[in-house]
């Protein structure tokens, strides 16, 4: 009240932060899970304020609105991300004083110590960067797809001197843009004092695979310069009576959530529902997002639905927040304006790469044609004419029934998510030494193998999909230029069987990809930049504005006032995953076995939990309700850490073919619809 008083329209964007610190942002005047502002500021749910204040607080007696640089159109969605960054500012600063008092709890008489959560000092910018420069130094330019990498990283890190602001990194899957966005992210840093590096990545798997190249590239300043955020354990609730573990547990949940760490690996779904969260702990690291390098790693799969509210954060941050923001893919989405509404202006973002038109004729490897409708068994029966191939299919029914009609040739191999990714690496391991023998392979694999995963085969099979989904993989055809392009094919084919058919979402991606193939300037390639543009424009105008924004976040806001702002609401309708993954340990070895006795007994979670990350598999909640109702999984020391750490103690349903599997109605209509 006393801002609001005091300070207008300043203080009414402060208010939703004072009012909110404790229990999250409320709406301005609609009430949901929380009391509205306007009903707090009425005194409904608040005790008489006191006077006493006065004594211990001294106000500024003006504080000044913020000069943000308008977007015409989204005034009232640049306030509310502007009341999230100030709310920001305070859970930090409040859950920092919390910690500094635990510290004197724990250690009296020491005033200055840090606690443990943040004992460690984290390396500059400056030290990392030599470290990477030393890391890069050992690459030759030993062939033409290893000298076009050479002139892509080089190009890229020219472009650092550019201002701060919005770019593009346009390079073919296997052109080497996850080190070239790197090296360019620290050079430009540096150039102009931003204080971190934010790599978001789209799926989990792909941000402990990237984080660990971080790692290496780094050295010996690896483990304390890169910090992983992500969703794979689910924190469970400790008694405040047990005090000596809340602290514990606090502090280092309080770590990981201000990402104060010069490198950042975190997924989109962490990156994205946070900039429009309402909750105390999603919300304290935004701040420091604001004055940093974010790269947006395969840009193209941001959800559709959620693609117009997306695309205002990411333009926001880079309008008013001192962020340089990197679409980082081989398939670039056509986010420009005036064909996407709210776009970027054209001249906006500076692409980074070096022509990419020639760069993708230079690392054009393969070649795409559509074989047509193909039953399993005339499938089966060409995978089994070939020496060496990968087949990829829409859901994880049709890929066990595949790789079972194949079981029996040699190098038949399987991947899913349904392993682990302890047991997929491995899979993997045993694929790359048959290819380099020349021995027979014969690999089936749901997408999760298009994810960045390196591996090259002659010839790829890929079930239709969207033509970003057939470009990632023809990156696993011929990727490193080992044979010419006209024997290294990527065959598109419709599955016959409407079983594995993908659902309606992704039969809209297939159907546009089918219509750019067949239009004739792209039949020779329709993976170029051209034919990419032309496949999303057709996307994008297929949905419509309305199903671009289908929770019609940004007319919500349009809608509002500064003393009505939909702070609750956004957060509740901003969801990237629809279907809630439950995350369960495998006991696939000795090591993970080792880590899961040891959280029966630690203290502290966060190694054990880290170590453990690779013996994960995510399953649908009514999957995991399944398996928890059977007992065939359990927690891991209930009495310790809650229901956080769940175990696979049913090892009979894991399967060193399939990973977890078990013929139930219910668990095979989920397995049908995800990849």
């Amino acid at each position: 009240m006393v801002a609001v008083e005091r300070y207008k329209l300043v203080g009414m964007l402060l208010a939703y932060g004072i009012a909110g610190h404790h229990a999250g942002l409320a709406n301005g005047n609609e009430g949901g899970e929380r009391n509205a502002l306007f009903e707090r500021l009425k005194g409904v749910c608040l005790p008489p304020l006191k006077d006493d204040w006065r004594r211990e607080i001294a106000l500024p007696e003006q504080v000044n609105p913020p000069k943000l640089i308008p977007h015409k159109d989204r005034g009232m969605f640049q306030f509310a991300f502007f009341a999230r960054m100030l709310f920001s500012c305070l859970v930090d600063a409040d859950y920092l004083d919390t910690e500094a008092f635990y510290d004197r709890i724990a250690l009296p008489g020491q005033p200055n110590h840090r606690s443990a959560s943040r004992a460690l000092e984290t390396p500059s910018l400056h030290a990392l960067r030599e470290r990477l420069d030393t890391y890069l130094s050992g690459f030759a330019a030993d062939s033409d797809v290893n000298r076009v990498r050479a002139d892509i990283l080089a190009h890229t890190r020219q472009a650092a001197e550019h201002a701060p602001g919005l770019f593009s990194l346009t390079v073919p899957t296997g052109g080497g843009k996850t080190l070239a966005s790197l090296a360019f992210a620290l050079d430009h840093a540096i150039k102009y004092g931003l204080r971190r590096v934010v790599f978001v990545i789209p799926f989990t798997s792909i941000v402990e695979q990237n984080a660990a190249v971080f790692r290496s590239a780094f050295g010996d300043l690896g483990e304390a310069a890169v910090l992983e955020h992500h969703s794979a354990f689910v924190a469970a609730p400790l008694a405040r009576s047990d005090a000596e573990r809340y602290q514990a547990r606090e502090k280092l949940r309080l770590a990981m959530e201000n990402w104060d760490a010069p490198i950042i690996v975190t997924t989109a779904v962490q990156f994205f529902e946070s900039l429009f969260a309402a909750r105390p702990s999603q919300c304290r690291k935004l701040h420091n997002i604001a004055g940093s390098v974010v790269i947006l790693d395969e840009a193209q799969t941001l959800p559709l639905k959620l693609l117009r509210p997306a695309v205002a954060a990411i333009d926001e941050l880079a309008r008013n927040y001192r962020s340089s923001i990197v679409l980082c893919t081989a398939t670039q989405p056509a986010l420009n304006a005036p064909d996407f509404r709210g776009g970027f202006d054209k001249e906006q973002v500076r692409e980074l790469a070096p022509n990419p038109p020639e760069l993708f004729c230079k690392l054009d490897r393969v070649r795409v044609r559509h074989v047509g409708t193909l039953d399993d068994d005339a499938l089966t029966a060409q995978l089994r004419d070939l020496h060496q191939v990968l087949c990829i299919v829409n859901n994880r029914r049709h890929a066990r029934a595949l790789y079972q009609a194949l079981a029996d040739q040699p190098g038949a191999r399987h991947l899913t998510t349904l392993m682990c990714a302890k047991h997929r690496s491995q899979v993997l391991a045993e694929v790359r030494v048959r290819l380099k023998a020349g021995e027979p392979c014969r690999l089936v694999s749901t997408s999760l193998i298009e994810a960045g995963v390196d591996i090259s085969l002659p010839t790829v099979y890929r079930a239709e999909a969207g033509l970003d989904s057939v470009a990632q993989a023809a990156g696993r055809c011929n990727r490193n230029g080992e044979r010419a392009a006209e024997l290294s094919e990527v065959r598109v084919f419709a599955p016959a069987n409407s079983d594995w058919a993908p659902p309606q979402e992704l039969r809209q991606f297939a159907q546009a990809a089918q219509e750019v193939m067949r239009q004739p300037q792209f039949r020779g390639d329709p993976l170029s930049p051209s034919a990419i543009e032309a496949y999303f424009r057709l996307l994008y105008w297929q949905k419509g504005d309305k199903e671009l924004d289908a929770a019609n976040l940004l007319g919500l806001c349009a809608g509002s006032r500064i003393d009505s702002l939909p702070m609750e609401t956004l957060a509740a309708k901003f969801r990237m995953i629809d279907t809630v993954q439950m995350p369960v340990i495998v006991p696939f070895d000795d090591d993970a076995r080792q880590s899961i006795e040891g959280l029966r007994h630690a203290e502290k979670s966060g190694g054990l939990a880290r170590k453990l990350q690779p013996y994960l598999v995510q399953l649908p909640r009514n999957g995991f309700d399944a398996l928890r109702n059977a007992g065939a999984v359990q927690p891991v020391a209930p009495e310790r850490w809650g229901e956080q750490f769940m175990e696979l103690v049913n090892m009979d349903i894991y399967s060193r073919e399939f990973g977890i599997w078990w013929d139930t109605p219910s668990f095979m209509e989920t397995a049908n619809t995800i990849f």
